[in-house]
């Protein structure tokens, strides 16, 4: 596993919330569309993150996989991550479990682990920096 990937996952889950940019198709063009996550974590070596199938920013995914996502953690600047959403769910039972009962705490409502409308991604090629306000972008090995 790669420590790089546990930093960003501890990074993430240091926080209350970080946020995922996806590209919106509108019929202006691309437009980027930024909204609020809170679930990472690692499986086999791999950063799982959660969302519905039911919402925007899978379908959004679907249509043009670059991400971005972004935090920041007072006192240890902010992570960027950039790559494809890799939409093939192949969360384990436990990583079900965990993101199921972490979408739940946030008052989602979902039928169990396995609702099929809850499905995890990865982002494939991706690139990580921790930043500074000194200007620095300290790169990540993932």
């Amino acid at each position: 596993m790669s420590q790089g990937k546990a930093i960003i996952v501890d990074y993430l889950t240091s926080i209350p919330a970080w946020y995922l940019a996806t590209v919106e198709n509108t019929p202006e063009g691309g437009r980027p569309h930024v909204r609020p996550f809170s679930f990472a974590m690692l499986q086999d070596g791999e950063i799982q993150y959660c969302t519905a199938t039911t919402k925007d920013v899978y379908r959004e995914m679907q249509q043009n996989p670059f991400v971005e996502l972004t935090a920041w953690k007072p006192g240890s600047g902010w992570v960027i991550l950039r790559g494809r959403a890799n939409l093939e769910d192949r969360a384990n039972a436990q990583t079900r479990k965990e993101g199921f009962d972490h979408m739940v705490g946030l008052g989602e409502d979902w039928l169990d682990p396995n609702d099929e409308r809850l499905t995890f991604f990865t982002i494939d090629d991706a690139e990580a920096w921790i930043c500074d306000i000194d200007g620095s972008w300290n790169p990540v090995e993932l």
